[in-house]
């Protein structure tokens, strides 16, 4: 697996496709420890470069894939020469329907509505997909080591978790270690998009890198803050390592 990656604002970014990316995921699952992989945006990277705490929290990250338009901008001023982003939802869309039985998938995120919604969506487009377990985002701190037990226990593939940033890195963090095997997924949004119960950004949008301006439009008093502060501060790190000649340096 020859997969090549480049830093910007001191994460690792994995220069990939959709289809590249899911067939190394096949091959990772047949070995017997948990792989970590975080579908990051200009959100992601830039709290990563701001917060040490996050940082902290998504350094045992295997992967750090480029969700973002603005990302694969920056990859490619590095001579990625990428057409476009892995997006989170349209790469859980693609995997899942494309590794069928014998791979085996688990759903952890989203309320019960969107979890029943999403399962139906992807047996509806493949009937041979096999989902081994469904459980809503919805737990107490004291239910997250029955989680891990039932995740040990069927053994999947993949482990797609749809809770949210900071909240799936956070918990990613805290049980890797625990997780024998398989690969486990931030995907956030993804479950949302996938089951229908959010509308996602149209596809030209999505191209000029304005899912955000969105997503601000759909959700404006959860999201509208949030944006603005880190694409704020992605800029602004950019433009200062950028002056130090450290833009696409490895973080200190």
């Amino acid at each position: 697996m020859n997969l090549k990656s480049a830093f910007v604002l001191g994460t690792p970014l994995t220069a990939t496709t959709y289809g590249e990316f899911t067939g190394a995921l096949q091959q990772l699952t047949r070995q017997p420890r948990s792989v970590a992989v975080d579908f990051s945006n200009t959100h992601v990277v830039t709290l990563r470069r701001h917060d040490s705490n996050f940082r902290e929290l998504t350094d045992g990250f295997d992967f750090f894939i480029p969700d973002g338009m603005p990302l694969i901008w920056c990859l490619n001023l590095q001579g990625m020469k990428l057409r476009g982003r892995v997006y989170g939802p349209t790469f859980m869309r693609h995997c899942v329907l494309n590794s069928p039985a014998p791979f085996t998938h688990y759903f952890l995120g989203g309320s019960d509505e969107c979890s029943r919604k999403l399962k139906e969506f992807f047996l509806k487009q493949n009937p041979t997909v096999k989902i081994i377990g469904v459980r809503n985002g919805y737990f107490k701190s004291d239910d997250e080591q029955q989680i891990v037990d039932e995740i040990n226990r069927l053994s999947p593939d993949f482990v797609w978790i749809g809770l949210g940033t900071p909240k799936q890195q956070a918990w990613i963090h805290k049980h890797k270690h625990q997780i024998a095997r398989g690969i486990l997924l931030a995907v956030g949004f993804a479950f949302d998009v996938n089951a229908g119960t959010k509308l996602d950004a149209p596809l030209w949008m999505q191209r000029l890198g304005l899912t955000w301006v969105f997503r601000i439009y759909s959700e404006p008093r959860r999201l509208a803050a949030r944006y603005f502060k880190y694409n704020l501060l992605f800029l602004f790190y950019l433009l200062w390592d950028g002056l130090r000649g450290r833009a696409w340096a490895k973080a200190d």
